[in-house]
This record gives C-alpha cells, sequence and structure tokens, in this order.
C-alpha cells in the first residue's frame, strides 16, 4: 500500500523551506503531492503555471513528486485524490497557530483526514514566500532563499 501525502500551499514561489519540508515528508510517505492552490480572488506574484514549472525543476530528480494545481477545498482534493494525510510546515509559533486553527476546521470537515505539521529546518526558519517577493520586485538576490538551480 502506498502511502501518500497532500503538501498544499500557494507556493508564491517555492523557496528552499518548502522543499526542505518536502523531502522530510519523503521520509514518512512514498509519494507527496504538492498541490499548488488556485484563489481566484487573488492574483498572485506567479502564474500557476511558472509555480508548477518551479516546483516540477526542484523536484525532477525526487521520487515521489507530483505536482497539482487545485480550487477547491483542500479536503475536498484530499478526497478526490484518496489521500487522508496533508503536510503542512511551520515556521515559528505564529505559523503553528494557523495551521493548527486549519488542520481543527479540516478535521470538521474531514475526520478521516490528518494533518501533519513538520517544523521547518532551523537554517530554513527566515525564509517566507512573502520575503522572497519583496526581494524580486526589488530584483535582488534570492539565491539564498530558493532550491538550487531555480532562478527568478
Amino acid at each position: 500500500m502506498i502511502r501518500t501525502a497532500l503538501f498544499p500551499g500557494s507556493f508564491d514561489p517555492f523557496t528552499a523551506g518548502h522543499l526542505n519540508i518536502l523531502k522530510r515528508a519523503l521520509t514518512m510517505f512514498d509519494e507527496i503531492v504538492v498541490a499548488v492552490g488556485i484563489n481566484i480572488d487573488k492574483k498572485g506574484f506567479l502564474s500557476t503555471e511558472k509555480r508548477i514549472e518551479i516546483i516540477e525543476q526542484a523536484t525532477a530528480s525526487i521520487p515521489g513528486v507530483k505536482v497539482i494545481s487545485y480550487t477547491n477545498l483542500t479536503v475536498d482534493t484530499c478526497r478526490e485524490l484518496g489521500i487522508r494525510h496533508i503536510v503542512r510546515g511551520v515556521r515559528n509559533m505564529i505559523d503553528f497557530e494557523t495551521e493548527r486553527s486549519i488542520a481543527d476546521a479540516n478535521r470538521r470537515l474531514a475526520p478521516e483526514i490528518e494533518t501533519i505539521i513538520i517544523p521547518t529546518a532551523q537554517e530554513f526558519a527566515h525564509i517566507s514566500s512573502t520575503a522572497v517577493r519583496d526581494i524580486l520586485k526589488h530584483r535582488g538576490d534570492t539565491s539564498q532563499f530558493l532550491p538550487e538551480g531555480i532562478d527568478l
């Protein structure tokens, strides 16, 4: 039986911290489906297609990774794909409280789906997609914040 988890997020952009969480999740699961959430009410910094391209490029040499996009509730995507675990990363206690609230709501909506919260490794805890977007807007060097080989 293949154990699969969904790793949802906006990934705008996908950072070295996201990659760290993904690799660590693969020590617990055989397959991780990275799910790029599309919020039709928000315009992203990068297009959905570009986000997927970046994630596929960053994970090309890692077995067990699939990348999709989705527009519905995360738990509904899990149900559609037959996935019973959601993986989320946290950088600090503020992230943890937010993710715990989301996990509690998801548990009420779908009690059969469990959320696994993975703390980001210390060397990546300072990286956020928001900070990377700000650096990109000001034409700064993002190489230390993005997966190796990714250049925006």
